[in-house]
C-alpha cells in the first residue's frame, strides 16, 4: 500500500511531537540550572548539524509552504504565501532572536 504524501506528513509530525516532548520533559526536570537551560535554548537555535537549529528548520519548512503558495494561488494575489513569508520571518526574527536573548541572559547571570 503506497503512503499518501500527507500520511508521511502526518508521520513525521507525530516524529517531531514524541522529540518536542521529550525536551519538554528535560526542560521541567527539577535538576536543569541556568547553564544547562541556556545551553538547550542555543540547541533550539544554533544546532551544529543544520544552519539555524530547529528554529531555522521550521521557518525554512513555512517558507517553502509559501513559495509553493505562491505558484498555485488562484489570483496569484498573496492571500496565502503572504501569511506564511510573514509566519517564516517571525519564527526567525522574533521567537529565534528571544530564544537567544534568553539564553544570553542566563548566561550573564551566571558569570
Amino acid at each position: 500500500m503506497t503512503r499518501t504524501r500527507l500520511d508521511r506528513v502526518r508521520a513525521s509530525v507525530g516524529i517531531a511531537s514524541l522529540a518536542l516532548q521529550q525536551i519538554q520533559d528535560d526542560l521541567a526536570a527539577d535538576d536543569v540550572d541556568q547553564v544547562e537551560l541556556a545551553a538547550i535554548l542555543r540547541e533550539l537555535c544554533e544546532d551544529t548539524d543544520t544552519p539555524g537549529g530547529l528554529v531555522g528548520m521550521l521557518a525554512q519548512l513555512v517558507t517553502v509552504a509559501a513559495r509553493r503558495a505562491e505558484q498555485i494561488e488562484p489570483d496569484r494575489d498573496g492571500d496565502a504565501s503572504c501569511p506564511l513569508h510573514e509566519a517564516a520571518a517571525l519564527i526567525t526574527d522574533n521567537a529565534g532572536m528571544r530564544l537567544i536573548w534568553a539564553a544570553n541572559s542566563l548566561e550573564a547571570v551566571h558569570g
